[in-house]
């Protein structure tokens, strides 16, 4: 599986199954995607990597890091040491964004009132989905 950002300039690879695939209402992941919520895949770390030049990286909180192209602005991922050992790629950004459907609701709690939902999934307060 592959995914890059707007330009180009920056890919990655993963390889096996993604660890969850999550939708996330967090201020900080709608400020990053500039989206009402986004949606992201868990990947362990040593099954993904960069293709070429690295992306930026803004650290938005205390122990999250947020990766971003330098050139077209693409928002391409986020690690929290809450979530160690794991690396959230954005599914939009994945070049078969599809076969990436999101299975829970995160920080929940934080989502904008006008966006109506109805696909049944379950929600979580909070952003961790790795804690019940």
């Amino acid at each position: 599986m592959r995914g890059h950002c707007l330009c180009g300039a920056i890919a990655f690879e993963v390889d096996g199954t993604a660890q969850a695939c999550v939708a996330c209402h967090c201020e900080s992941c709608r400020q990053q995607c500039s989206a009402p919520m986004t949606t992201y895949i868990g990947v362990l770390d040593g099954h993904w990597r960069w293709l070429g030049k690295p992306p930026k990286i803004f650290n938005s909180s205390p122990g999250v890091e947020r990766t971003f192209c330098d050139n077209c602005g693409t928002p391409l991922s986020f690690r929290s040491t809450n979530m160690s050992g794991v690396m959230h790629f954005f599914a939009a950004a994945m070049e078969e964004p599809e076969k990436f459907a999101p299975t829970l609701h995160v920080a929940f709690e934080e989502k904008v009132p006008w966006l109506k939902l109805a696909d049944g999934l379950p929600t979580r307060v909070g952003p961790d989905y790795t804690k019940n």
